[in-house]
């Protein structure tokens, strides 16, 4: 595909969000970044490109790289790396040591902002020194996951923002995107019906909401494996079978694991897979289903369709993995719906402005203003057409709150949890 398809892609994308629209009136009246180079590391398709492209209408020099080796479309990547003011080091199925000079090459251009996705760029930030570094965002449950891990071990550098955290994200993002994108991609590269089907969804967060109730809606029966007691009972609550993975995969068509963890699938549970089982990831790292002990058990393997690769075990049972156990709505789909995106990333625009505009902050995870979570929840509802009702002066005095609750901007890091 060309650079001009890349470009078509970014033109539906942007008609498609109507709050980045906005913003980007407002940002090139008020250039919040104006002489500050921001790097991201992001899964660079059409809708990312519409926010690196917002970012710079707003002044600021973009260096973009990817966060996954199999989520850059390259047609996406050469059409935004046209544009002046962007700088892309991305390509589609980037070895694990391109992916990595990838990463530093964007940190190389000495960023004042940072805009991660899964944490590595930050990680890698720490390893390679903070140089201009004024601090940035996470979108992702694993990102804010090892920024907490940072926080309390003290080698958190930076101030960086949880936005993962915000309302706006994560009731939105990963519960409506996740489970609309990772079915997406599962039926768009297996072909294969979803009803009547055993499903087994790992983590019951906000990601493994959408994914079991996008199964439930699908016509599948659907099985939940935690190690949370409370979720556990709220999957059950919600209808759903719970189960630990080693009995659930017994009799599993499709296990879809959204843990942020690692060895969700692997050892003795690959051993008690039913033949035929799809094998899919919808955390943000391809370590939740084992590709080593796949590999290690399996006597032989091949790919039976693009992004599957079907292992086949001494005993003849076949198992198939999808996208080499990487992020599947991103591996073999698209990613989020646009709609959602145009929520997650005016809050990263506006999460990132407040930053420039507050810095400098002491280092420490910080959680996104309630008024910046409330204020693109708005601009949602008003792309909508849809109007809410608003606190009097006495029900608000009744609940004790102010009509400038939330807006405070007095940044303080969040208490770090053990």
């Amino acid at each position: 595909m060309s650079r001009e398809d890349g470009r078509r892609k970014i033109e539906w994308a942007k008609d498609h969000m109507p709050l980045l629209e906005r913003l980007r009136v407002e940002f090139l009246r008020d250039r919040p970044f104006a002489e500050r180079r921001i790097a991201m590391s992001i899964h660079l398709e059409a809708k990312t490109a519409c926010l690196a492209l917002l970012l710079r209408d707003g002044g600021a020099d973009v260096w973009v790289t990817g966060s996954n080796p199999l989520s850059t479309q390259d047609d996406v990547a050469a059409a935004v790396g046209a544009e002046k003011g962007i700088s892309v080091h991305a390509r589609h199925g980037v070895t694990e040591d391109e992916y990595a000079r990838h990463l530093r090459e964007v940190l190389d251009s000495s960023p004042h902002l940072i805009l991660d996705d899964g944490g590595d760029l930050v990680e890698m930030l720490h390893g390679d020194g903070l140089g201009d570094v004024l601090g940035g965002c996470e979108e992702t449950t694993t990102g804010v996951a090892r920024l907490r891990a940072r926080a309390r071990a003290g080698t958190l550098r930076i101030p960086m923002f949880a936005v993962n955290d915000a309302r706006t994200k994560h009731l939105f993002d990963n519960r409506h995107g996740t489970g609309q994108s990772v079915w997406d991609a599962i039926m768009r590269s297996t072909n294969l019906l979803v009803a009547g089907k055993d499903v087994v969804v790992a983590g019951y967060g906000w990601c493994g909401r959408g994914i079991a109730l996008r199964a439930r809606g699908l016509g599948a029966r659907v099985t939940i494996t935690e190690v949370d007691p409370v979720k556990a009972i709220e999957a059950w609550m919600d209808g759903f079978a719970v189960a630990p993975m080693r009995e659930a995969i017994r009799t599993a068509d499709m296990v879809v694991t959204a843990t942020g963890c690692t060895d969700i699938v692997a050892g003795d549970v690959l051993a008690a897979a039913k033949s035929g089982v799809l094998l899919v990831n919808a955390g943000h790292f391809n370590v939740e289903v084992s590709v080593r002990d796949l590999a290690a058990s399996a006597r032989t393997s091949r790919t039976v369709r693009p992004g599957i690769v079907e292992y086949e075990l001494p005993d003849g049972r076949r198992l198939n993995l999808l996208a080499e156990g990487r992020l599947v709505n991103l591996a073999l789909g698209d990613g989020h719906p646009v709609e959602i995106m145009d929520i997650s990333f005016a809050l990263q625009a506006l999460t990132l402005r407040h930053l420039a505009e507050r810095a400098p902050l002491r280092p420490g995870l910080y959680a996104v203003p309630r008024s910046i979570d409330e204020r693109v929840a708005r601009m949602k509802l008003d792309a909508l057409g849809v109007s809410i009702d608003d606190l009097s002066d006495a029900q608000r005095a009744y609940l004790g709150t102010s009509s400038s609750e939330g807006t405070s901007t007095d940044d303080e890091p969040l208490p770090v949890q053990s």
